[in-house]
């Protein structure tokens, strides 16, 4: 069975949907978006906005959202937000949808966007319930079904017990660039620099990378080329970087096996590096220390970091379900030098950072980025800036 199977684009009636859970409970609710089927790993994200930037993350493939802020669709959907070239959820999950938008910017209603790119949804549901439960038994399979998709509850549990869970899984190719291309710098009045004039170039790894992450680090005068998850260590120091940089993605990363290895031949030339999200779980690999699935994940744009070198608690922007097993109170030695966990959630201690001693290298489990979500750690971007300064001269 694949992992989703995208519907129709029919609204014209309100629809009943049911969404099953792989443990076997039942929630009654409305078709929204798509009419059809789709399967995926139940999960919840806690922001009250930024449902469009969440919807386009390449991170939440093969990833079924429940969203548990309840009244969701507001500000509609513009052509400005999206953070890539179409929604990569498996599914959407709302309580209470707005009826009608209202945002000078927007162009589209949430659910004929949904719709049109193929995306099975349900609304009317207690989304508080649902989330209490995945918090309690932890992120699962799940299925929503509506239309003629809708069946004995049986052969629906028997369906999405057959769907391939996310542990194990190699994502990250799937949402990836197949070809590089650049993102010019920008000049101080807004401008795109010609390619080769830029103060820095970066090779970024692309794993699932977000528009906005490229766009803060071409306004900070940096050129990034950016490279299919493939990409071969040739590949990346064909285009000459001052740094290098691995996105945030989907999927297992136990499985990420090619990323880890041109990780550590960049450790060992001794270049700046700098990863996000799947790029942070990829060096704690790279370094030695294993990968582990979280019960639950951190999703959402609230999730409170502390910085362990300043104090500063910094609130983030987080989409991840596995995290690094690496030491939170001792600095670990490595064949690339020590490490120290620089960064922790506040909510349960969870690696959140790391950075390396002896050599020009850092991470982080959130996004910097912050689309959407507070600007806090914009300053990571400036430290991956200071690092590159500092090689060069």
């Amino acid at each position: 069975m694949t992992t989703s199977t995208r519907g129709t684009t029919s609204r014209k009636k309100v629809l009943p949907a049911v969404l099953v859970l792989e443990d076997g409970r039942v929630f009654r609710g409305r078709a929204y978006g798509a009419v059809g089927e789709t399967f995926g790993e139940a999960v919840f994200s806690t922001g009250m906005t930024g449902y469009q930037e969440t919807l386009t993350d390449p991170s939440y493939h093969r990833q079924v959202v429940v969203m548990t802020t309840p009244h969701v669709g507001n500000t509609g959907v513009n052509d400005d937000d999206p953070e890539s070239q179409r929604i990569w959820v498996a599914g959407y999950v709302v309580r209470d949808p707005a009826r009608v938008p209202s945002n000078w910017r927007s162009r589209r209603a949430l659910d004929e966007e949904l719709a049109a790119q193929g995306v099975v949804g349900i609304s009317g549901i207690d989304t508080r319930a649902l989330t209490r439960h995945l918090r309690e038994r932890g992120a699962m399979r799940v299925g929503i079904f509506s239309g003629d998709a809708v069946r004995d509850d049986a052969a629906l549990l028997a369906d999405v017990r057959e769907a391939p869970e996310m542990k194990g899984a190699d994502l990250a190719a799937e949402v990836a660039t197949t070809e590089p291309y650049v993102v010019p710098a920008v000049g101080p009045d807004g401008a795109a620099l010609p390619v080769g004039t830029a103060k820095f170039t970066v090779a970024a790894i692309d794993l699932g990378i977000k528009g906005m992450t490229a766009q803060r680090m071409t306004q900070r005068g940096i050129e990034v080329h950016v490279l299919p998850a493939s990409a071969t260590l040739d590949d990346v120091y064909a285009v000459n970087p001052d740094g290098v940089f691995f996105s945030n993605g989907p999927g297992d990363p136990a499985t990420a096996d090619h990323p880890v290895s041109v990780m550590r031949g960049v450790l060992e030339r001794g270049t700046p590096l700098f990863g996000i999200c799947f790029g942070n779980q990829i060096l704690g690999r790279a370094l030695g220390f294993g990968t582990y699935k979280l019960k639950y994940g951190h999703r959402g744009i609230n999730q409170p970091v502390q910085d362990r070198a300043t104090g500063k608690v910094e609130v983030t922007s987080h989409n991840h379900g596995f995290a690094v097993d690496a030491p939170l109170d001792k600095v670990s030695d490595t064949p690339f030098g020590r490490v120290e966990v620089s960064h922790v959630c506040l909510n349960d201690n969870v690696v959140e950072g790391l950075r390396l001693l002896d050599r020009p290298a850092f991470s982080v489990q959130y996004h910097p980025e912050a689309a959407a979500g507070p600007h806090d750690a914009a300053y990571l971007f400036d430290r991956f800036v200071s690092l590159m300064e500092g090689q060069r001269a």
